[in-house]
């Protein structure tokens, strides 16, 4: 496997990489449905007004709902994003919490769109990194929450190989906007319907811990570990719907209240069978909810980052 410093050559002055790894090989089958999904995330920001501008005319999400603190945003009729705002909330430096989420294009053709977009816009960016399993474009909104925006390559290319071989090389830039020069590029007009939420990625107090939750108690299946940095874990085999890193938080607090911060991400289980399924496992690991409603039971994990268990509608 490559062992990458996380440094690249681009357009954009040779970013630092936020997702590295050098994992040993895991078998680890999930217990959680393999048809389990990421939904929303929900993210505390300081300015509703300036994140709205940001996450439609930057990163190209719809708005869907709209209240003076709240709103709701999304791709193709799918709700990926909810903002609340608190005034005056700052980033939570030095604490657990979002590292990053990241959106999935359906298809390569739609990352080179976007990236096309970004350079038109000149929204800045902090990566660009070929994982083997995608390809990758990491930015960050206006209260430093890390965005990813990606698209996976085709599952039999990296299926059965991911400790192996997910890794963190430059991205070929001109190479994915080789796509474009297939046909005319389209407008751009936002993120495509498909658009889904492929995977967050969390700052965690310890690794340890963290896995013992997601993994023990939720059910994910551990797909890679960077030792006592990095885990990378999933359901049905995918690369990984969840990461868990101590890069910047190793021993670290939850964000104090009114940070602008992560709130909570969504895990949605394919019904509510499977949904009691995973609550009841959590339980005989010695994990309680922290709050339960006929929508939505919500648990902290160790580091306090709150997952919020929803069935499929």
């Amino acid at each position: 496997m490559a062992n990458e410093a996380g440094r690249q050559s681009s357009s954009v002055g040779d970013p630092r990489d936020p997702e590295e790894l050098e994992a040993a090989g895991i078998t680890d089958p999930a217990t959680i449905s393999p048809s389990t999904t990421v939904g929303p995330v929900h993210l505390t920001v300081s300015q509703i007004e300036r994140s709205l501008d940001y996450y439609r005319a930057a990163v190209g999400l719809d708005l869907f709902e709209r209240d003076t603190r709240r709103a709701s945003l999304g791709a193709g009729g799918g709700e990926l994003l909810v903002l609340v705002e608190e005034p005056g909330a700052r980033p939570a430096v030095g604490c657990t919490g979002l590292y990053h989420f990241a959106l999935l294009v359906p298809q390569r053709r739609d990352l080179a769109r976007w990236l096309a977009h970004a350079g038109q816009a000149r929204v800045p960016l902090v990566g660009l990194s070929d994982h083997f399993v995608s390809e990758a474009i990491y930015l960050s909104d206006p209260d430093g929450h890390g965005i990813e925006i990606y698209w996976d390559r085709p599952r039999e290319v990296w299926e059965g190989q991911v400790a192996a071989r997910m890794t963190t090389i430059p991205l070929d830039v001109n190479g994915l906007l080789g796509e474009l020069d297939k046909t005319p590029p389209e407008p751009f007009e936002g993120l495509p319907a498909g658009t889904v939420m492929g995977h967050v990625h969390l700052k965690v107090a310890n690794v340890a811990s963290s896995v013992a939750f997601y993994r023990s108690g939720l059910g994910f299946a551990l797909m890679a570990q960077l030792g006592a940095q990095a885990a990378f874990l999933s359901a049905g085999g995918y690369h990984h719907h969840l990461g868990a890193n101590t890069w910047e938080s190793a021993g670290a607090p939850p964000p104090p209240p009114a940070s602008a911060a992560l709130r909570r991400w969504t895990l949605v289980l394919p019904d509510g069978a499977e949904r009691q399924r995973v609550v009841s496992r959590l339980a005989g690991a010695g994990y309680g909810p922290n709050r339960e409603n006929d929508d939505e039971i919500l648990f902290a994990d160790p580091s306090g980052n709150v997952v919020a268990l929803v069935a499929a509608a």
